[in-house]
């Protein structure tokens, strides 16, 4: 166990710490304030504060992670070694910066609850980041920074043995949709004919009929693909399927529907399957009680898994309403357009509550890779080229590599041309 001296124990310590020390590096953390339990401690041990009490293994702290509530605080990103880092330390620290504090300002996603300016949905935008501005959005920083401090730990305690921890992936699929043509219902295939007459789409409308007829198979109907490609690998996809109600946002068919029910059920035969929150659902606890009761329905067991509509995330709203529906795995944070690390960590970690000063139960696995995030890159070799930068990056700290596909991204439509190899090069990653 790696034994901490400071001078005050606090909620964020701890937090932060079993971030680092236990999910990251697989150690276990203990705390003192008694100079003598450290002392007398004869394994792995190290101080943070603002002195060191002798010759130990020191960190300098900054104040952050003794502080309570929000302030404005100054932060100077500066180059280290192969990456970036703040909250720089001075000379007698035994690492320049204090990565703890700068991991917990990542984690809690601290300047969320800052004024920034949001998006035509409410969203934070990676422009508006610490990361994206420094650039280092790129990299899982707070894994990196760990593994020095594994380093520094390894040098001073050569005897020993730490845990290792192998490279992961946790492919996503979103169904906000899961035909395109079929079970929409007479009005809304009315309505697509006519749109499609209007505006002279007629090789749609041909398609349209030619699937309601039987002739052809949906474009987003690609689950038997999915399944053929889970049943190639050992770990599991989680697949997010949409049942709220139809709205301007939310366009899926009728979760009534007894086909669509059947769908939902094959697909948990073999794969993890969770909830597409509705948009109307993120800031309505009684709308997503509701959808969450429908699944557990469908699937027949609790509900283990949630990922809101167009990523939309409401700090601290969207994640209360998670915990106090006992929904204790989100999916939502990440960026929509631009790939990289929203919480600087490609290693899932409880959400801090920076309101009540406590970790929650509710368990957070940052996505890095949303589909759409790869349609600026125009030719496949860039998509590709971005893809393995980025699994590359998770693989050098043998970290959890999230990537968020949509059912209709494998389908044979030309925007999403390639796609399927792509995904493909994930899976494969992990042999």
């Amino acid at each position: 166990m790696l034994l901490v001296y400071t001078h005050k124990i606090t909620p964020r310590l701890r937090f932060t710490f079993k971030h680092l020390c236990k999910r990251i590096l697989g150690l276990e953390v203990g705390f003192t304030s008694k100079i003598e339990d450290f002392i007398a401690h004869d394994n792995l041990k190290m101080s943070y504060t603002k002195q060191p009490l002798s010759s130990e293994l020191f960190v300098r702290s900054h104040s952050l992670l003794f502080e309570q509530g929000l302030s404005d605080i100054d932060i100077k990103v500066q180059p280290w070694e192969e990456t970036k880092a703040f909250f720089s330390t001075g000379e007698r620290s035994d690492l320049p910066f204090d990565i703890f504090a700068a991991s917990f300002y990542l984690l809690s996603r601290y300047e969320e609850y800052l004024p920034h300016v949001k998006d035509e949905f409410g969203r934070f935008t990676a422009q508006e980041s610490l990361a994206y501005k420094n650039r280092f959005l790129n990299q899982p920083v707070v894994d990196i920074w760990a593994y020095k401090l594994k380093a520094l730990l390894k040098t001073r305690f050569p005897q020993f043995k730490f845990p290792d921890r192998a490279y992961r992936v946790k492919p996503v699929i979103d169904v906000p949709m899961a035909y395109y043509f079929r079970q929409k219902g007479l009005l809304r295939t009315i309505g697509g004919t006519l749109n499609d007459i209007v505006r002279f789409r007629l090789k749609q409308m041909y398609q349209r009929y030619s699937v309601l007829m039987g002739f052809k198979r949906d474009p987003y109907d690609t689950f038997k693909w999915i399944i053929t490609k889970q049943k190639q690998h050992s770990f599991k996809f989680l697949v997010l399927f949409l049942i709220g109600d139809y709205s301007t946002y939310d366009k899926n068919i009728n979760s009534s529907k007894k086909e669509f029910v059947s769908l939902i059920k094959s697909v948990a035969d073999y794969c993890d399957v969770g909830l597409k929150a509705s948009y109307f659902s993120l800031d309505n606890v009684a709308l997503l009680k509701k959808e969450k009761l429908k699944m557990e329905a469908i699937i027949n067991t609790e509900l283990k898994a949630v990922r809101n509509s167009f990523s939309k995330l409401n700090l601290p709203i969207s994640y209360r309403n998670l915990i106090e529906l006992d929904i204790f795995n989100d999916y939502s944070m990440g960026y929509v357009d631009t790939l990289g690390f929203r919480a600087g960590t490609c290693t899932p970690f409880q959400f801090y509550d920076l309101d009540y000063e406590v970790q929650t139960p509710l368990k957070i696995n940052p996505y890095h890779m949303l589909d759409f995030g790869l349609l600026k890159y125009k030719s496949q070799l860039d998509k590709s080229e971005h893809l393995l930068k980025l699994m590359q990056e998770v693989k050098a700290v043998n970290g959890t590599f999230v990537p968020i596909f949509h059912n209709y991204s494998f389908s044979d439509m030309e925007r999403w041309e390639g796609f399927k190899a792509l995904f493909t090069t994930i899976l494969e990653s992990v042999e």
